[in-house]
């Protein structure tokens, strides 16, 4: 069994308020636990309105695939959020047990 964890930065460089980013947050997270199965939460920069800072992590068991889930994931939001701005991202599989 491997887990697989993903650090992913956005800046939001058009939004305004918190609000704004809670419902923008709030629409990726729910369609990247409906498209991949994968648990997200936001893990930093929650008092920040134009940045924000996911955690995403995937169990699965082959290594290969859990790197290829969460290399995925960090697309998907590439291609379907382009008025977010990704400042980085950082993906590690461990074994367990």
């Amino acid at each position: 069994m491997n887990v697989g964890v993903c650090r992913i930065e956005l800046r939001l460089p058009e939004n305004q308020s918190l609000k704004g980013k809670r419902r923008v947050i709030k629409s990726v997270i729910t369609r990247l636990q409906n498209n991949y199965n994968v648990s997200v939460a936001e893990i930093a920069n929650q008092d920040l309105w134009q940045l924000a800072t996911l955690g995403v992590t995937c169990v699965n068991n082959h290594r290969r695939h859990a790197d290829e889930t969460l290399a995925n994931v960090v697309k998907f939001i590439l291609e379907n959020y382009p008025e977010l701005e990704l400042l980085n991202s950082e993906i590690e599989v461990f074994p367990a047990f």
